[in-house]
């Protein structure tokens, strides 16, 4: 391979310069001010504050308030991750088997990735609306009266069911594609070898897709956790204090509104904390059972 040569030592240097001071400006700084902040009784008015120590981080992991937060986040994370994953897959596998009107059906199937967060929360909000939604009044046929914004579950149920829908696309345009990347020789091979499709798809063609399968995991745990925040929003907004929210969406709820600025800081540190462990057991645990040949 031949290496790229520059007339100065410097220029190497010169052309990364712009990135790293993006990164620097938008991630670094920002982090940093995050965990100052985090010892301090911050005033939000006048910009002053009172050294605490570790009494935010205190205050966060004793509220009950948080601790039920971050319960909801573990089951809305991994929900909304198994669900679409699971049916992002299963709609690949039943695409990549049609042979006529493929490319309507891939479309059909594509085009909810287009829609923002926030409308796609709109759309839910208007399906589980209590005056004008379809889908509640499909639960009351089975007795279930479904209050969004009213009942915790109601609202948390909502809240899975279109972050999920939202990213069903997403997991599918993946899946399809390493589906069809796969060689047809080896798919004619395992035909020979098992007669039992679903034997086949589960022995052969599965673990060829497990690093597409590690590569969504990891963006659908993302997505979860981070991107859903205008959803949220839209969901919970005006609603009782009672519904569910993400951490994410908490971090923003007592910094903004509640101008609990030092306690907001310690949440976004601990929530740091908590991805960073996450990303260390996904690449060290999971990533040893991918195999990439």
């Amino acid at each position: 391979m031949n290496k790229a040569q520059f007339g100065s030592p410097w220029m190497p240097y010169l052309l990364l310069a712009p990135q790293m001071l993006i990164i620097a400006i938008f991630f670094l700084w920002p982090a940093a001010e995050a965990v100052r902040s985090s010892f301090y009784l911050e005033d939000p008015f006048f910009g002053t504050g009172t050294f605490v120590g570790l009494d935010n981080y205190r205050d966060a992991l004793s509220a009950s308030d948080y601790r039920r937060t971050a319960i909801f986040t573990g089951i809305f994370v991994l929900l909304v991750s198994l669900l679409s994953l699971s049916i992002g897959l299963m709609l690949a596998v039943s695409a990549d088997r049609v042979l006529r009107g493929k490319s309507t059906y891939k479309t059909l199937l594509m085009w909810v990735y287009a829609i923002a967060p926030p409308v796609a929360g709109l759309i839910g909000v208007m399906l589980f609306d209590q005056h004008i939604g379809p889908l509640v009044d499909f639960a009351a046929i089975f007795g279930w009266d479904y209050r969004i914004g009213v009942n915790y579950w109601d609202t948390g149920i909502t809240m899975i069911i279109v972050a999920t829908w939202k990213q069903i696309p997403y997991n599918f345009i993946f899946f399809l594609s390493g589906l069809q990347s796969i060689p047809k020789s080896v798919k004619e091979a395992a035909s020979i070898d098992c007669s039992s499709q679903n034997r086949r798809f589960w022995t052969i063609t599965f673990p060829l897709l497990a690093p597409t399968t590690f590569f969504l995991l990891i963006l659908n745990i993302a997505y979860a956790m981070f991107e859903t925040f205008g959803m949220i929003d839209l969901i919970v907004k005006d609603q009782p204090g009672n519904s569910p929210v993400t951490l994410v969406y908490k971090v923003y709820r007592d910094g903004f509104r509640g101008n609990d600025l030092g306690g907001s800081s310690a949440q976004s540190v601990i929530l740091m904390l908590l991805v960073l462990v996450l990303t260390i057991v996904q690449f060290r645990l999971i990533e040893k059972r991918v195999h990439y040949n």
